[in-house]
C-alpha cells in the first residue's frame, strides 16, 4: 500500500496527528519528570569525583618530586662528608699556609653545603606531610563522593528501568506519527513546544480560551477553529488550536454549575422570606 503524502492530508487530519504526537511526547516528558533532577546530581558527582581524582594525582605527583629530592639531597651530603673527611686528610699534608686556608675553605664550604642540604631536607619532609594530610583528607572525600555516586546512580538506574520499556514505545510512536506530518508543519509545532514553558505546541479550546495561555479567543476565530479547514494559531503565544471534540476531548457543559449554585441560591432566599414573615396580629373582638 501506498504511504501518504503528508503534504496532501486534510488540515483536520493534519491537527488530529498533531495532537497524538502531543499526547506522546507529553507523555515522554512525564517519564523524563519522574527522573526529576536526578540525572543533573549524578552528572554533578561524576565531575566532581573526576575533579577530586585529579586533584589526587597531583599531590601523589608533589610527594613524590619531594621524595626525589630529598633522595638527592641526601646524595649530595653523602657526597660532601667524603669531600670534608678527603679535604681534613690533606691538612695533615700541606706544605704552605696557602694550602691550609685553601683546605680550610674547602672544608667550611661543604659543611655549609651539608646544613643547607639538610634544611632542605627538613622542609621537604614538612611539605610531604602536608601533602599526606591534604591526601588523607582528598580520600575520604572522594570516597563519600563515590559512595554518593553509586547511591544515585542506582536510584537512577532503577527509574530508568521501570520506565525504559514505556518511553521506547512512546519513542516509535513519535517518530510514526512525525511521518505521517507535513515537514514544514512539524517544524513549526517543535519550534513552538521548544518555547513553550510547559511544552505543549497543541493545545484545544478551553470555556471560549486557549488552552496554553487561557486568553480569550475572538467568537469568529473559534468559528474557524470549528471548522477545520486551516492551522490557526493563538494570537498571544503562537499555539497551535484544535477544536475539542477533534482532540477527542469531552468538556463539561457551561453554566451547568453555575446554574445549580443560582437554583440553590433562590431556595435559600425563598426560605429566608418564609421564615421572615411577620405574624399578623389577631383583630379584637
Amino acid at each position: 500500500m501506498a504511504k501518504k503524502d503528508p503534504t496532501e492530508m486534510p488540515v483536520e487530519e493534519r491537527l488530529k496527528t498533531l495532537y497524538q504526537l502531543q499526547l506522546t511526547l507529553s507523555g515522554i516528558d512525564e517519564k523524563r519528570a519522574l527522573r526529576g533532577e536526578l540525572p543533573l546530581e549524578v552528572q554533578d558527582l561524576e565531575d566532581g569525583v573526576e575533579g577530586l581524582t585529579t586533584r589526587i594525582e597531583k599531590i601523589q605527583r608533589e610527594i613524590a618530586e619531594y621524595e626525589q629530592a630529598i633522595t638527592m639531597k641526601k646524595g649530595e651530603i653523602e657526597t660532601a662528608k667524603a669531600s670534608v673527611e678527603r679535604y681534613k686528610t690533606q691538612l695533615n699534608d700541606v706544605k704552605n699556609n696557602r694550602e691550609y686556608d685553601t683546605l680550610s675553605k674547602e672544608i667550611e664550604f661543604q659543611t655549609l653545603e651539608i646544613e643547607l642540604c639538610n634544611k632542605k631536607i627538613k622542609e621537604a619532609n614538612l611539605r610531604i606531610e602536608e601533602k599526606k594530610n591534604e591526601l588523607a583528607q582528598s580520600e575520604e572525600v572522594i570516597e563519600d563522593r563515590r559512595q554518593a555516586l553509586e547511591a544515585k546512580k542506582s536510584e537512577l538506574d532503577e527509574i530508568m528501568e521501570e520506565t525504559r520499556a514505556e518511553e521506547d514505545k512512546l519513542k516509535e510512536k513519535v517518530k510514526e506519527l512525525e511521518s505521517k506530518i507535513e515537514p514544514r508543519l512539524l517544524t513549526s509545532f517543535k519550534r513552538i513546544r521548544k518555547n513553550a514553558r510547559n511544552g505543549l505546541g497543541i493545545v484545544y479550546v478551553q470555556r471560549d480560551a486557549c488552552g496554553g495561555c487561557f486568553n480569550k479567543i475572538p467568537p469568529q476565530r473559534q468559528l474557524d477553529i470549528k471548522m477545520h479547514k486551516k492551522v490557526i494559531v493563538c494570537e498571544y503565544c503562537g499555539r497551535i488550536l484544535i477544536d475539542p471534540e477533534l482532540a477527542g476531548v469531552k468538556l463539561m457543559p457551561t453554566g451547568t454549575p453555575d446554574a445549580k449554585k443560582t437554583r440553590k441560591r433562590a431556595i435559600r432566599k425563598t426560605v429566608k422570606k418564609d421564615d421572615e414573615t411577620p405574624d399578623v396580629p389577631e383583630a379584637e373582638a
